[in-house]
């Protein structure tokens, strides 16, 4: 955990102050589709390790409140883009989970049971970090496959690399002009 959030550090003593995320993850919400675009909403930790675990880094308080982890003004802004440049975009809670395997049925029902839209295994840690530090963080998803329907979704890793190059650049038209106009 140390390793994965160490760059987040590393940007927040170079004097980053906006974090941007991105990642390819299962879409557990049936109004979803594949190539779909998530700007993620809010998270749920769901790693056996957290980021914030040990010495308390001076950084931010021992006890950080996560109540706005993604900036609502950021989101705003990419909504706006989205809506200008005819992008269809859809919000929700992205869960966080270990891996390194897709989930089963099951398991994509449970989580959408917890309230999670989608799922994947990266982002959260980071984004904790990021938000203990005090830098503000975007994030968006690309749901790169279905999971948890009553039809059972085979999933395989180059259909989750296809689906996410398919979608590529739509997220980056939205990602370079959210940083403009930071």
């Amino acid at each position: 955990m140390k390793e994965v959030t160490f760059p987040i550090r590393v940007m927040y003593e170079l004097g980053i102050k906006t974090l941007i995320v991105s990642n390819a993850s299962g879409g557990m919400n049936d109004t979803f589709k594949i190539g779909d675009l998530m700007i993620i909403t809010d998270h749920i930790n769901m790693f056996p390790e957290h980021p914030l675990r040990g010495k308390n880094f001076p950084t931010g308080p021992r006890f950080p409140d996560m109540h706005e982890t993604y900036s609502k003004a950021l989101v705003e802004k990419a909504d706006l883009i989205a809506q200008e440049k005819g992008i269809r975009v859809v919000h929700g809670v992205y869960v966080g989970v270990q891996g390194p395997t897709f989930e089963t049925p099951a398991e994509y029902r449970m989580y959408r049971k917890l309230g999670g839209d989608a799922i994947g295994m990266s982002t959260v840690p980071e984004v904790i970090v990021a938000h203990h530090c005090g830098i503000d963080t975007f994030g968006i998803s690309v749901i790169t496959d279905l999971g948890g329907f009553d039809v059972p979704v085979a999933v395989s890793h180059e259909e989750v690399q296809v689906a996410a190059n398919r979608a590529q650049p739509l997220m980056t038209e939205i990602v370079k002009e959210l940083v403009k106009r930071i």
